[in-house]
């Protein structure tokens, strides 16, 4: 009798933070991830909000992401320390028409680094969001200065994004999976931390741009 082949596959559960200011886009960034829309009324958040999202990385590993809707009122960030418990991973969003929404995104992502981190003492991996990049009005010569901003603040990497528009959404979402899935399945430091990081691309993605302050070609 032939033996039967049975299928086996991994499933990973990453907890992902998503927070800013108020008013960044948070909410929309994550609506149009995983629901594939967006709403131009929606509600501010208060206190955290959740939502699910399952990514069939390979055909032998799901990945699930639960992600955290952090609300960017000042009160709330003394509670942050319950919230950030057991993140693998954030995005950090901020108002690419308003520049002190970046200065705010330094402070969130120190309060990030202060309160939660990998085994070892390494920061979670952490994306930058520069968004709402379909409006007008905003200064170019910013998105020059977030590879040095990105490096002194220890993000991963940074992405011009609309969450109206669908600009990157998905881009930046599989970049910080890919980060995630690197530091859980504990790859060498050479490969994915440290200065000017290097990292392996995720299965089924083209070769592409792999720096430490990562940054899609315009």
């Amino acid at each position: 009798m032939a033996q039967s082949s049975v299928s086996l596959y991994t499933e990973t559960l990453f907890k992902v933070l998503v927070i800013g200011d108020v008013e960044v886009g948070k909410t929309s960034f994550i609506l149009r991830y995983v629901n594939k829309r967006f709403n131009e009324g929606y509600k501010t958040t208060i206190g955290v909000d959740f939502a699910l999202k399952t990514i069939e990385w390979d055909p032998k590993t799901v990945v699930r992401l639960q992600l955290w809707d952090i609300a960017g009122q000042e009160r709330f960030k003394k509670m942050s320390r319950v919230y950030y418990k057991g993140a693998m991973g954030a995005v950090v969003v901020f108002d690419i028409t308003n520049s002190s929404t970046l200065e705010a995104a330094s402070a969130w992502k120190q309060d990030l680094d202060n309160k939660v981190c990998l085994d070892g003492g390494h920061p979670v991996p952490a994306v930058l969001l520069a968004n709402k990049c379909d409006l007008t009005g905003w200064d170019r010569d910013l998105l020059s200065s977030l590879d040095s901003f990105c490096k002194d603040n220890r993000f991963t990497g940074w992405f011009e994004t609309s969450a109206k528009d669908n600009i990157n959404i998905d881009e930046a979402g599989a970049f910080l999976v890919k980060q995630m899935m690197l530091c859980d399945t504990g790859l060498s430091n050479e490969e994915h931390r440290g200065d000017g990081i290097k990292v392996s691309e995720p299965p089924e993605e083209s070769q592409s741009q792999s720096l430490c302050c990562w940054r899609p070609r315009l």
